[in-house]
């Protein structure tokens, strides 16, 4: 008779580990539209993922969002929105998406990262300088709508992820921290965010502060040469300021633009640990009352 292997109990519970890792590493994807999104109806160029000194989501035409749950045991309720930076041309998907959705998720946080629409680049792509700015501006348009819509959604499958609808909020890197403070700026009951955090981020020109903005956690490096910190983190941290709106604001001496979840051995590494201070005294991380 032949005998069959009997594999150790600390063998059957590594592998078992592994395959519960292997499915947290696998985010969900979701579709932001039942069908195509508006104005994509007839976007027949590719999307494509490439590596250039980091990973880069270009022509996005059809917007999703990458739903990374926290273990059970720990979930607290919060979720955000994330949405990475890149021009409004490509989107920084890891350091500045995923990267940050894994550490939410070491919270007891829900994680939506947010692949919104940008402009087409590449093969195939308009070459006109002269109609960048137009370009440009729809690929804004494109992007706070997906912003709005991603909010919307997450809000209305609140139950399914175990979340409260009252604690969604929205944050962004650079041009994705300009969709975070145009919705702070200005939503509806349903695309509200219950707090925001632009990071680095650029900004709307208007900074016309509604009365039910919600809380704001802003940071940047003093040093940015891509997005001026007087025109963009400081201008909208005023704004809050004089509305009289709960905001917190840090500035780091070196940073550059676009460290994200980057370590570079500069004060501007610690920005994500103040960000857990500030979500703490906000009441984030406790569970949320039903």
């Amino acid at each position: 008779m032949k005998r069959i292997p009997v594999r150790p109990a600390a063998a059957i519970l590594a592998a078992a580990l592994l395959a519960i890792a292997a499915r947290a590493a696998d985010p969900q994807t979701i579709p932001l539209y039942t069908g195509a999104a508006p104005g994509m109806e007839n976007a027949d160029y590719p999307e494509t993922d490439i590596v250039q000194g980091v990973r880069q989501i270009h022509n996005v035409t059809k917007p999703v969002l990458l739903a990374f749950l926290p273990d059970p045991s720990k979930a607290n309720g919060t979720a955000w929105v994330v949405c990475p930076g890149g021009g409004f041309q490509w989107l920084a998907i890891e350091y500045e998406g995923t990267d940050l959705a894994r550490w939410l998720n070491d919270q007891g946080i829900a994680a939506f990262v947010l692949k919104y629409r940008v402009m087409r680049t590449g093969e195939g792509a308009p070459q006109d300088p002269a109609g960048m700015p137009e370009r440009r501006r729809a690929a804004i348009s494109w992007a706070v709508a997906d912003g709005g819509q991603a909010i919307r959604l997450v809000r209305s499958r609140a139950a399914e992820f175990h979340i409260n609808p009252g604690r969604i909020g929205i944050i962004g890197f650079s041009a994705g921290g300009y969709i975070a403070a145009a919705l702070a700026l200005q939503h509806d009951a349903q695309d509200r965010p219950n707090f925001a955090a632009p990071i680095y981020g650029a900004m709307p020109p208007e900074m016309n502060v509604p009365a039910d903005a919600p809380p704001l956690f802003i940071a940047q490096a003093t040093d940015d040469k891509l997005v001026p910190p007087l025109d963009t983190s400081i201008r909208i941290y005023a704004a809050w300021k004089k509305a009289g709106i709960p905001v917190e604001l840090h500035m780091y001496a070196q940073g550059g633009h676009g460290f994200g979840m980057h370590k570079k051995n500069l004060p501007s590494d610690t920005w994500v640990d103040r960000f857990r201070d500030w979500m703490n005294t906000q009441g984030l991380l406790q569970p949320a009352k039903d």
